[in-house]
């Protein structure tokens, strides 16, 4: 069977009053069906932009991307959960979480009880009825999650989710989505800065260089599921950890020295 997400020698560049910018150049990259892969590297490598390349908020200058629908299947093929938690500060946590499916004009009472369900899988209950500005930044991304979840998305494009919370509450997240993907193993396209996170997270690594912004290297992690956080002390991870700071150290004193960034 065909990798679920097909990137062939896709480049994507900005006009700028200096000229084009390329915000990434010549990937070629497959994630396969359920996988949860993790796209790392530092700033301005063009993580965010490649992860918008393929939920098709954005158009290659150059390449081709393709996602392999599922055989029938009628929901939306990508999700995007933004590190952001662009909620609407109007809408209840029920009603922001079935918002999309509002969009899509799925009755009331079916969106309704899709929303109450991932109100449970998230661990919302008794907070269905605040607005945003009630809620910890925590729960706020928890509320993003649902949204994105409630579509039923063929993928889940997750770009740094976590970043904006502390450490403690970033954990606990993980966690919990780790929990919720293996209850049904979407594909997921997750985006971070953190070494450590892309291990405990994902199945496989890219690691993004600066210039050219391309995929450098895919690093197999090689944990078994479920992850549990003791894995951290594993020597493995420790030693995977290593590999990839190696690695990326490389990329992230280039991108000190300067240059230009991609979105």
């Amino acid at each position: 069977m065909s990798p679920k997400i097909q990137l062939g020698q896709v480049s994507k560049a900005y006009e700028t009053p200096q000229g084009p910018l390329l915000a990434v150049e010549d990937v070629t990259l497959a994630v396969e069906e359920g996988e949860f892969f993790a796209l790392l590297g530092p700033s301005g490598c063009g993580k965010s932009t490649l992860l918008r390349l393929i939920a098709r908020l954005l158009r290659p200058t150059a390449g081709e991307i393709t996602i392999r629908r599922s055989t029938g299947a009628t929901r939306p093929q990508t999700a995007l959960v933004f590190q952001e938690y662009a909620l609407f500060p109007w809408r209840s946590v029920l009603d922001n979480i079935a918002f999309g499916l509002e969009m899509r004009r799925v009755p009331r009472g079916a969106r309704e009880q899709v929303a109450r369900e991932l109100v449970r899988r998230m661990g919302l209950q008794g907070f269905e009825d605040r607005y945003p500005h009630q809620l910890s930044g925590g729960m706020r991304q928890r509320v993003g999650i649902a949204r994105a979840l409630a579509q039923d998305p063929e993928v889940l494009l997750m770009d740094e989710p976590f970043a904006a919370v502390d450490a403690q509450t970033r954990t606990v997240l993980q966690e919990e989505l780790l929990r919720i993907w293996e209850e049904d193993k979407k594909t997921v396209v997750y985006v971070t800065h953190s070494i450590e996170e892309a291990i405990y997270l994902g199945d496989r690594i890219a690691l993004m260089s600066v210039r050219p912004r391309r995929v450098k290297e895919v690093f197999e992690v090689g944990l078994p599921r479920p992850r549990k956080l003791e894995m951290r002390g594993w020597p493995h991870f420790s030693a995977l950890a290593l590999k990839i700071w190696a690695s990326l150290r490389d990329e992230v004193e280039r991108g000190m020295r300067g240059g230009e960034s991609a979105p």
